[in-house]
C-alpha cells in the first residue's frame, strides 16, 4: 500500500511586509511624509507579526522600515536647514539695519 503524499507546509509573504515597502517607495517618490510614517507602522507590526509566526517578508518589512526612517530624517535635516537659513538671514539683516 503506498504512503499518502506529505503535505509541504507552505509559507506565505506577511502582506504588512509587502505594504512596507511599497509605502517606503511612495513615501521617496509620491506620498512623501504620508508614506515614509506608513511604510515605518506597517515595517513595526510586519516584523512583530513574523516573529510570532512563522512568515516570510523579514527583509521586505526591513527595507521599508530603512526607507521610511530615512526619508523621516532627510525631511527633519530639510526643515531644519531651512529655518537656521532663513533664521540667520533674518538676524543678519536686522543687524545690518
Amino acid at each position: 500500500m503506498p504512503t499518502p503524499p506529505v503535505p509541504v507546509p507552505t509559507s506565505t509573504t506577511n502582506g504588512y511586509a509587502v505594504a512596507s515597502l511599497v509605502m517606503g517607495i511612495l513615501g521617496w517618490s509620491m506620498i512623501p511624509l504620508l508614506g515614509s510614517i506608513g511604510a515605518i507602522v506597517f515595517g513595526h507590526l510586519a516584523r512583530a507579526q513574523i516573529r510570532r509566526q512563522p512568515q516570510q517578508g523579514d527583509g521586505l518589512a526591513l527595507a521599508g522600515l530603512i526607507l521610511g526612517w530615512v526619508s523621516i530624517a532627510l525631511w527633519i535635516l530639510g526643515i531644519l536647514a531651512f529655518f537656521l537659513f532663513f533664521g540667520g538671514l533674518a538676524m543678519l539683516l536686522s543687524l545690518n539695519a
